[in-house]
């Protein structure tokens, strides 16, 4: 089993939900995220006073699936996610141990 995270714009949100979907991934949580990478923010004026603005808005996105369905989110998600711009974010793939769903007991890849 395998947790994706993608750090990603929060316009496109909505575009990584239905992608996620239309490759057959049922859940995913959602973290409203605050970061800066190469952006670096960026400088705005406020009643004259000019203040830097470094941590951007960000969404971060989980999900934990089998190994098989890896590839296909990864690539849902990238495209979905894409703008071309600087700033799209990032996805991490890290190994999941175990899984147990809290309500029947289940574990492993039945709990997903």
């Amino acid at each position: 089993m395998k947790k994706i995270e993608a750090i990603i714009k929060p316009f496109k949100l909505d575009e990584v939900k239905e992608a996620l979907q239309d490759v057959g991934l049922q859940g995913i949580t959602v973290t409203e995220a605050k970061g800066f990478g190469r952006q670096k923010g960026h400088t705005e004026l406020y009643r004259g006073a000019e203040y830097v603005v470094d941590f951007l808005p960000k969404v971060k996105v989980e999900v934990v699936l089998a190994d098989e369905s890896v590839e296909a989110a990864l690539e849902a998600i990238r495209k979905a996610a894409q703008t071309g711009r600087i700033g799209d974010g990032k996805i991490f793939v890290s190994s999941i141990e175990e899984v147990v769903r809290i309500r029947t007991g289940e574990t492993g890849a039945d709990a997903i």
